[in-house]
């Protein structure tokens, strides 16, 4: 029994209230044979003092069986909440182990902090720096449980849990925290290595050791490298300016800083150019900011405003300056700026009370300065040091990347929607074969706009075309080969050619625009496709006939209520050349729906084509009191969530004109017949009440029955039909088109045309399938003379 050392804890009165195990193996009494007695009782002789606060010294303590044991005595007291002992820790040392061994020397003097706790977690010695971080002496934590002496419950019990895995095992244990401690001003990061005692010859656990490191340095360093990691992945996640600054105040707040902002310069959120100097005051606009706290009160500026910053403030300089600007309290420069910022505080708030520290860093992308980004510490007990200033740059580098590939792609998306918005039709024009809706919607994607594109011709004969077609394709680019294809299906609907041949005078052009594209590759031509489809509607008729290369076919709605999609034998799309194309004639009752879309409407890459042909069919089956309405309920049903294309929707709802708007006659090859024709329209004018055109009816009329008869081919027709226009037109069996000529002073004719010309609104000719047909239509608004 010479090297066993025992502990025992006793009351302010000397009652003993625990007992150790080496005290039950020191003196063979068990605890409960000694919890309850007096510690005197323990003693062979009277001890030092009169209390049990006097045990200190060489005692002789009473083995049960009699024996007499020397040992060295100590008590420590353990303070109540007066500060008054509330019982004492006392410890008993083999004779002369009260001298300070080097062994012991060593726990003392060591830099870490070192602790050794009994195996139910109660303090029975600790080091200076121990004491150091737990801002107590020794004695005030001697006999104490660990709980009882920080009030971290979450660290409590980790750090209880490891140091009953010890006693319950009998092996180390590594610790890790982050956490304060009573004497430290701030959370550190603590690696504890815990390990069983043991005493000398013994296999018997008799208390654990532990030894507390101090990682808070290398702790923030891996943190700031996680940060930058993250910042990769978390900024710049779309092409928006303002939410790639909430991006990154997202990552400071509140991590990194108790408050955050970025402002940047007004040219960055507009088509200016950049500033060439930042001198004195200077303007900035908030986009950014969080807080800690709900509602961020912190902040001076609200949202979308800007703000004057004076020169000598952080923000200022570093924009100035180019680099990061730390600033922190008790600066002159800061404690003006603060208070500046303080005054603007609503009375009695003080969420900006305490600022301490306060890092500004400029926001720089390829040379150019683009704004500024802010962080402010207020409970954060910490200033901004260089580390941090590296950090914060490192970060705003990142982010102004990202800020500026936003502001280039919303200037570029700008531009690519004013173009394509100047060569869209913004009216189309009132005709009477059809009602007509449409929409357009232009990408949101990274891609950019695209080039989609619809229009509506009015036609002779009071025929319609309904057109809508797409560049491959998004940007600037595309919508510039948008507009050319816009011109030239204009061009060539006003010669009036079928949509098959169209499709194919189009395919041409386009190969051609390929071609010229790429003047100096060998000929080779460039990539530049495009599809279209090209439909024509004949209210007379009631007919639709189209014709598609590479589009999506037209969907029906019927009266009855059902939809289907007109079965097209679609071509290749525009471009590839080689191939011919193919036109589709159906009739359509009145009030049918036609509806004309691009493949943004139903391709996706995460749904099925058919599915979404499908939903179309049944969404255009809606109930809806106007076309407008039934478009925007297309597109909810429709529509992904996200689309990645543009979607351009044309819906138009046929009209027809009835008997009583088309007059027909069929004419006689001999001019005997043309007073006969003449004297027939001039009657069909008084019927219609339009007396007021008959004079310049009956010179058009016979103009062109008279041609019909001398240069073209039976058979011959003369139609009148009474629209918005007075449509005369004059069909025969020879493909043979006229020309327009300015006769001569002494020719007797070639005058037939050009007065044609002259006194009606427009003309024109078109092929048909058996010949052709002249047409000429008159304003029917009383003339302005």
């Amino acid at each position: 029994m010479e090297h066993v050392s025992a502990t025992a804890t006793t009351d302010a009165s000397g009652m003993v209230t625990g007992w150790s195990e080496g005290a039950r193996r020191l003196t063979g009494r068990t605890a409960e044979e000694v919890v309850g007695r007096a510690a005197r009782e323990l003693l062979a002789e009277d001890p030092p003092g009169p209390a049990v606060a006097a045990l200190k010294g060489t005692v002789v303590l009473r083995h049960r069986d009699g024996s007499s044991l020397t040992r060295f005595v100590e008590a420590c007291p353990v303070l109540g909440g007066n500060g008054t002992p509330a019982g004492y820790v006392i410890t008993a040392r083999p004779p002369g182990s009260a001298e300070p061994t080097l062994a012991g020397q060593a726990f003392q003097q060591a830099v870490m902090s070192m602790s050794i706790f009994d195996t139910r977690q109660h303090y029975l010695r600790l080091n200076d720096v121990a004491c150091r971080v737990m801002g107590v002496s020794e004695e005030a934590l001697l006999g104490r449980f660990f709980s009882e002496t920080v009030e971290d419950a979450e660290h409590s019990r980790g750090f209880l849990a490891s140091l009953r895995q010890v006693a319950e095992t009998g092996r180390p244990v590594r610790y890790e925290s982050y956490t304060g401690a009573p004497a430290l001003n701030r959370e550190h990061a603590w690696t504890i290595e815990m390990w069983p005692v043991r005493e000398e010859g013994s296999e018997e656990l008799t208390g654990i050791a532990l030894a507390a490191f101090d990682n808070s340095d290398q702790y923030w360093a891996r943190r700031r490298l996680a940060l930058l990691n993250e910042a990769a992945a978390a900024i710049g996640t779309t092409l928006d300016v303002v939410r790639t600054a909430e991006e990154l105040v997202e990552l400071l707040v509140p991590r990194y800083a108790d408050f955050a902002s970025v402002d940047l310069l007004d040219w960055v959120l507009g088509a200016d150019e950049p500033p060439t100097a930042l001198e004195g005051d200077i303007v900035l606009r908030r986009v950014a900011h969080g807080s800690g706290h709900e509602g961020t009160p912190e902040a001076a500026v609200r949202l979308g405003e800007t703000d004057v910053y004076p020169a000598s403030s952080p923000p200022a300089r570093a924009l100035r300056e180019g680099r990061a600007a730390l600033s922190q309290a008790g600066e002159p420069d800061f404690m003006r700026w603060v208070a500046e910022r303080n005054a603007r505080a609503p009375a009695g708030r003080s969420y900006r009370k305490g600022v301490h520290s306060v890092l500004a860093v400029p926001l720089k992308a390829r040379g150019t300065t683009l704004g500024v980004a802010v962080a402010v510490r207020i409970a954060h007990p910490d200033d901004f040091g260089d580390d941090d200033a590296v950090l914060g740059e490192e970060l705003a580098s990142r982010a102004a990347v990202c800020v500026d590939n936003a502001r280039r792609f919303a200037r570029e998306r700008t531009t690519a929607l004013a173009l394509q918005s100047s060569l869209l039709p913004r009216g189309l024009p009132g005709q009477a074969a059809v009602e007509v809706a449409h929409r357009y919607l232009p990408s949101g994607s990274l891609a950019g706009i695209g080039g989609d594109w619809f229009d509506v011709i009015p036609l002779s004969g009071s025929r319609v075309a309904l057109v809508v077609g797409d560049v491959v394709g998004h940007g600037i680019p595309s919508s510039a080969t948008m507009g050319r294809l816009c011109t030239a299906v204009r061009t060539l609907a006003d010669v009036d050619l079928p949509p098959d041949e169209l499709l194919t005078h189009l395919d041409d052009l386009v190969t051609h625009l390929a071609s010229d594209d790429r003047p100096d590759e060998g000929g080779e031509v460039a990539e530049l496709g495009a599809t279209c489809l090209y439909a024509v509607y004949d209210p007379v008729s009631r007919r639709l006939t189209a014709a598609a290369a590479g589009h999506p076919p037209p969907a029906v709605v019927l009266p009855d209520g059902t939809a289907r999609l007109v079965p097209l034998s679609t071509g290749p799309p525009l471009g590839v050349g080689g191939l011919p194309f193919e036109a589709t004639e159906i009739e359509l009752p009145e009030g049918a729906v036609v509806a004309l879309y691009t493949d943004g409407l139903t391709e996706d890459r995460d749904r099925d084509v058919d599915h979404a042909t499908d939903e179309l069919c049944r969404a255009l089956t809606a109930k809806t009191d106007t076309l407008d309405e039934l478009c925007d309920t297309v597109l909810k049903a429709v529509l992904p969530e996200e689309p990645g294309d543009d979607v351009a929707l044309l819906l138009a709802r046929t009209r027809v004109l009835g008997a009583d708007q088309v007059a027909t006659w069929g004419v006689e090859p001999d001019p005997a017949y043309v007073a006969a024709t003449r004297q027939a329209a001039t009657e069909q004018l008084a019927v219609w009440g339009l007396e007021e055109a008959s004079f310049v009816t009956e010179l058009v009329v016979s103009e062109l029955v008279t041609n019909a008869i001398r240069y073209g081919e039976p058979p011959i027709q003369l139609r009148l039909i009474r629209d918005r226009t007075l449509i005369c037109e004059v069909s025969d069996g020879s493909s043979t088109s006229p020309h327009l000529r300015r006769a001569h002073a002494f020719d007797e004719g070639g005058r037939g045309l050009l007065l044609v010309a002259q006194l009606t609104q427009r003309w024109g000719s078109r092929q048909t399938g058996s010949g052709k047909t002249i047409w000429a239509e008159q304003s029917l608004e009383p003339p302005d003379f």
